[in-house]
């Protein structure tokens, strides 16, 4: 897991050949007034999901996990919390996973929480299971980069 600010996301981009474009994506200019749905950056090895709503708070979040994308989570407005996990400290149920929108859920409670103001970044790797919208915040607008792993 990564937090920084997105000035910052310069020094991340040795870390995987598509995080440039996902990051210009998250440094557009119009990025704030873009509708809620699904933008392709680079086909399915690197899009992004623009949405707002309310944070579900921290009793009911549930972490999940990817294993085909790295999340690069982003919040345009309103501050979110995101839990986290190692997902090796996680017993893996199968049953949960959902293999057409790669995200499935553990049991397990977060061992921290992170706050996510607006402007910085969480890049969330596959290892890393992640409770979004932990905030009590009803106005959250967040914009979701996936990176496909490989």
């Amino acid at each position: 897991m990564i937090l920084d600010c997105l000035t910052a996301c310069e020094r991340y981009l040795p870390l995987h050949p598509d995080f440039a474009a996902g990051f210009a994506f998250l440094q557009r200019e119009d990025l704030a007034t873009l509708e809620d749905g699904r933008y392709e950056i680079d086909g399915d090895r690197v899009f992004a999901m623009v949405a707002r709503g309310a944070g579900r708070g921290r009793e009911t979040a549930k972490l999940e996990f990817h294993k085909r994308y790295i999340d690069i989570q982003y919040s345009v407005s309103g501050t979110d919390v995101i839990g986290w996990r190692p997902s090796a400290e996680c017993a893996v149920d199968a049953s949960t996973f959902d293999a057409d929108s790669d995200c499935g859920f553990f049991a397990e409670r977060p061992a921290v929480w992170c706050g996510l103001p607006p402007d910085a970044f969480m890049v969330l790797y596959p290892e890393d299971a992640h409770a979004p919208l932990a905030a009590d915040d009803p106005a959250l607008h967040k914009v979701v980069v996936k990176v496909a792993v490989e």
